[in-house]
């Protein structure tokens, strides 16, 4: 066992949690899930579809599960919900004593609701629900989109007393509204004279993504612009900026609406903070530093989800300091420069919304015809 803490462990200092963004059959019963726990500072697991469908499509963990469930007469859609409700319930089981470490705050994993009902707030209410109970832990937390259809339904599921990722946020608009329905829903609960303190919840807002937009849209422009022009190298000098702008605004925004006085009567009834997520944190331009969205996002009440090969590299060479809340100004130039040299930042950033929920939907179909492929081979063999 390893006694010195590890960087990601040392965050926990300053008020950052890590939770990994992976998770996999294999990965959990080898050992190596509890190791990145006990030794790398791992605090909670997040999943998405994308997760799974490289998960049980591209690995063998499922094999036997698989060939249980089609003898078990299990419709193929049916045998999915049981292969990542089984998964969910072990991660969660597995980190049951830091759930409890940390009287709830950590030791979360966190389940996505059916992608093909982002745009469907009833529908989204009634699978939040059913898998909450299904997974039955209570560390469990329900993913919802932020779309527009997904906030009435973040404000329905908080009333019920259900903890909620909020994920697929991208603009300080929608984080607004996010952070609006949180503090709905935990009105709503405290009318009715029930208990706020074991409701947590995270605003899962979306980082690198929002670089490789922006970055396109800053080549796009950079031809129209004369060479010798200041605007140019001022353009130029601005890619990779946004995403970090973006999210050091979103932690801004997040202190103005938990310091306000509305939130100070929902917390003396014990309510908890809507801490900021950092999502898709692993560098996508292998121009940047492997572990950027990650060095520049630390700060108190936060959490950055990262993908194994992040966590590793961070552990190796990362930045422990606090520095969410530095060059605030710089973010504010950021976001006023672009738009005056020709790249409209926040109607790019929204886009971005409906391309994720187009990649997730994307994803579980392809879980769902690899499963439904390996389905019928076993079928076939009988």
């Amino acid at each position: 066992m390893n006694s010195t803490p590890s960087r990601a462990a040392r965050l926990h200092e300053i008020g950052q949690s890590i939770w990994l963004d992976f998770i996999r059959r294999g990965h959990l019963r080898s050992g190596e899930f509890g190791r990145l726990v006990r030794d790398a500072g791992v605090r909670g697991v997040t999943s998405n579809p994308t997760i799974f469908q490289q998960a049980i499509g591209g690995s063998a963990d499922y094999d036997a599960a698989i060939e249980s469930g089609v003898s078990a007469g299990l419709s193929p859609e049916a045998l999915l919900d049981e292969l990542i409700l089984e998964d969910i319930r072990e991660a969660c089981d597995r980190l049951a004593p830091l759930s409890e470490e940390s009287a709830g705050l950590d030791g979360r994993v966190s389940i996505e609701v059916n992608p093909r009902l982002a745009r469907d707030t009833a529908g989204t209410v009634a699978e939040a629900r059913r898998l909450h109970a299904a997974v039955a832990r209570p560390n469990v937390m329900i993913k919802v989109p932020a779309t527009a259809e997904g906030l009435p339904a973040i404000t329905r599921l908080t009333a019920d007393g259900i903890s909620v990722n909020v994920t697929l946020i991208f603009s300080l608009e929608r984080h607004e509204q996010v952070m609006e329905a949180y503090l709905a829903g935990l009105e709503t609960r405290a009318q009715r004279g029930e208990a706020l303190d074991r409701i947590f919840s995270v605003a899962s807002f979306f980082v690198s993504r929002v670089d490789t937009k922006i970055d396109k849209a800053i080549e796009e422009e950079l031809p129209r612009l004369i060479p010798g022009d200041p605007a140019r190298s001022e353009l130029a000098d601005l890619r990779g900026k946004a995403a970090i702008a973006n999210a050091r605004l979103a932690y801004r925004n997040f202190r103005n609406v938990f310091e306000a006085q509305r939130f100070t009567v929902l917390a003396e009834q014990g309510a908890n903070v809507q801490r900021p997520l950092w999502a898709s944190t692993g560098t996508k331009n292998p121009a940047y530093p492997d572990t950027l969205y990650v060095d520049e996002l630390v700060g108190p009440d936060t959490v950055n989800t990262v993908p194994p090969q992040t966590l590793e590299a961070f552990n190796d060479h990362g930045a422990v300091a606090e520095t969410v809340t530095q060059d605030v100004e710089e973010a504010e130039y950021v976001f006023a420069r672009l738009p005056a040299l020709g790249i409209p930042l926040e109607s790019r950033i929204e886009e971005l919304e409906a391309e994720g929920v187009t990649a997730f939907v994307k994803s579980w179909d392809a879980l769902v015809a690899a499963l439904e492929g390996r389905v019928r081979e076993i079928v076939a063999r009988r």
